[in-house]
């Protein structure tokens, strides 16, 4: 079964050295765990370093008995097993039955860049294949906001991709928490995560039946849960791209009722004339009647909203900055349909891949230069 875990990585900043391309090949793979003084050495005396570096990558056009990698590595059979599943799960590499148990391995197409191809294959495919559950589940509609402000700081994308399979009997997971728990949306080691009824299940549902963008605070107030655990579950979400933050443009009215309140009280009706913004962008009817309604301290949002419903809305968050307010950020989905969703997942899948290309050909030239 194909089974992968991407992280996207910048590319290494050297192009000849071969143990800086193994690395930025595992780390792109997730292939090894990172933690305290076993990556001192940035990973490259981990086994499945020396596994590709020395062996896979090196020869590519050998098959590569197992007892011998094992003897070569100085691996016990169990330990060696797991790293060789891994790759196969993975697609990089393939093996073939030599009888009695024992496999040979090999790098697929014969060489890294053709492995990558096959690879590159794969993973658009799958991808292509179980997003028709996100389709299936979507409830969304009429979830464009008036006002539209593109997300800031992306985090790196971090994937997984599995095969589909069927469920497993007895068990408490449903089809979309398998899903979910497949594109890595549930972390590394889901656990009690991947149970239908999990907090992260739960959440998702939330986004796939949401038009408005859902605060941290909203959240917690549907689910009963706890704002940090909360947090880092949308966190998760973000980084596998089917979920962005964006400012809450919907809340717009509130921000600016809010700055109002705040900056009359600190600075005065003179401030709010000319560093505020009224006297640049509102007419004299708007600033008089706010001004008198903020004097008598009976200004509401519904007043903002009625005074300020001539001025557009990218106006209207010009006099928020000159207010100094802020608007609040929610999660959801990253597209209007299942199919933006799917577009912008498979464009970042694409950018990752373009690198994998890259350090491919790194790879052999680098190769070749050490011969």
């Amino acid at each position: 079964m194909f089974s992968v875990r991407l992280q996207e990585i910048a590319l290494p900043t050297s192009d000849r050295d071969v143990d800086s391309l193994v690395t930025w090949f595992t780390d792109t793979l997730c292939l090894v765990r990172k933690k305290g003084d076993a990556m001192a050495d940035y990973g490259m005396a981990t086994p499945v370093h020396r596994l590709l570096r020395d062996h896979i990558f090196a020869s590519p056009e050998i098959g590569w008995d197992a007892q011998m990698l094992a003897d070569e590595l100085a691996l016990t059979p169990a330990s060696l097993n797991h790293h060789l599943t891994r790759l196969v799960e993975a697609g990089i590499i393939g093996y073939t039955n030599e009888g009695k148990g024992w496999r040979r391995y090999y790098l697929r197409g014969g060489s890294i860049t053709n492995a990558v191809e096959l690879f590159s294959v794969q993973c658009k495919t799958i991808i292509n294949q179980r997003m028709s559950l996100l389709e299936n589940n979507w409830q969304r509609d009429d979830c464009r906001l008036a006002l539209e402000i593109p997300e800031e700081d992306t985090p790196p994308l971090t994937l997984g991709i599995v095969d589909h399979r069927p469920l497993a009997p007895q068990t408490n997971e449903n089809l979309l928490s398998q899903w979910l728990g497949d594109f890595g949306l549930l972390g590394e080691r889901p656990g009690k995560e991947i149970n239908a009824d999990s907090l992260s299940c739960k959440l998702f549902e939330i986004l796939l039946s949401r038009n408005a963008p859902l605060s941290l605070d909203e959240a917690a107030e549907l689910l009963d849960g706890p704002k940090p655990r909360i947090g880092r579950i949308l966190e998760r979400f973000r980084a596998s791209g089917m979920v962005e933050r964006v400012a809450r443009t919907d809340r717009l009215s509130i921000s600016l009722w809010s700055a109002m309140m705040a900056q009359y009280q600190r600075r005065g009706e003179d401030w709010m004339l000319k560093k505020g913004g009224f006297a640049r962008i509102l007419n004299e009817t708007q600033q008089s009647k706010l001004i008198q309604k903020l004097k008598k301290n009976k200004l509401k949002v519904e007043d903002v909203e009625s005074q300020l419903k001539d001025v557009t809305p990218k106006q209207q968050m010009l006099l928020l900055n000159l207010l100094g307010g802020r608007l609040p950020l929610g999660h959801r989905l990253s597209g209007e349909t299942s199919e933006d969703v799917t577009r912008r997942i498979n464009e970042r899948l694409d950018r990752v891949l373009r690198r994998m290309r890259r350090v491919a050909e790194l790879l052999v030239s680098a190769q070749a230069m050490n011969q």
